[in-house]
């Protein structure tokens, strides 16, 4: 058995699904020449794997899927990730809840702020949306923090989840990116914790916002 991921290293979602492959010990052949500034996700050999040109595409034999938190779900589920992805159904619910909460809330508050000051892109630089991108993140961030200081470990309670993955990822951007932020000493420690594990170290790397 072999899983082939395409898509481009640099991206936070292709590190979801890599970090997700090795806390299940999944063996993953990697081709990184797909996405930003390599080949592109247009063409149609790539939009024959996900009509959306999004990266990454996960492929398992005969079986194709695309969407990153959808993918590792998946891998959870086909690869005995029960650990990550409880099966009772009140803990798998708590899980899913912080990771659509992931993708629907907290990714989206932190776009303008990253392409701003890590990207560089001359399209965000107005000075009036970059201030009220960062009120967005920290306002999302600190909703993070409240949830972290309730469990006092991990984003679903008190056992590292598929939701650690996927938040720890933005955490990780949160602290790699240079602006004015706020305190927040449980998001700050979760960090801490996260930064013990393989994962973090090989995908949260301090060149890796």
């Amino acid at each position: 058995m072999m899983l082939k991921v395409l898509g481009r290293t640099s991206s936070i979602n292709v590190r979801k699904v890599l970090w997700a492959s090795t806390e299940l010990g999944l063996p993953v052949e990697r081709e990184e020449d797909w996405g930003l500034g390599l080949r592109s996700p247009t063409l149609p050999e790539y939009r024959a794997l996900n009509p959306n040109a999004q990266i990454p595409v996960l492929i398992d034999g005969d079986f194709v899927l695309w969407e990153s938190n959808s993918i590792v779900r998946y891998l959870a589920n086909a690869y005995g990730g029960e650990g990550l992805y409880p099966a009772a159904p009140r803990e798998r619910a708590r899980v899913d809840q912080w990771l659509d909460w992931q993708a629907a809330e907290l990714n989206p508050s932190w776009g303008y702020v990253f392409h701003s000051r890590v990207r560089k892109n001359p399209d965000f630089q107005d000075p009036a949306a970059l201030r009220h991108g960062e009120q967005r993140w920290a306002a999302t961030m600190d909703i993070l923090d409240q949830q972290l200081a309730r469990t006092g470990a991990f984003v679903s309670g008190d056992r590292f989840s598929l939701a650690d993955i996927v938040i720890g990822l933005s955490v990780n951007r949160w602290f790699g990116t240079s602006f004015e932020r706020p305190a927040l000493p449980a998001v700050e420690a979760y960090h801490a914790r996260l930064a013990e594990r393989e994962g973090f170290r090989l995908f949260c790397g301090p060149s890796q916002p």
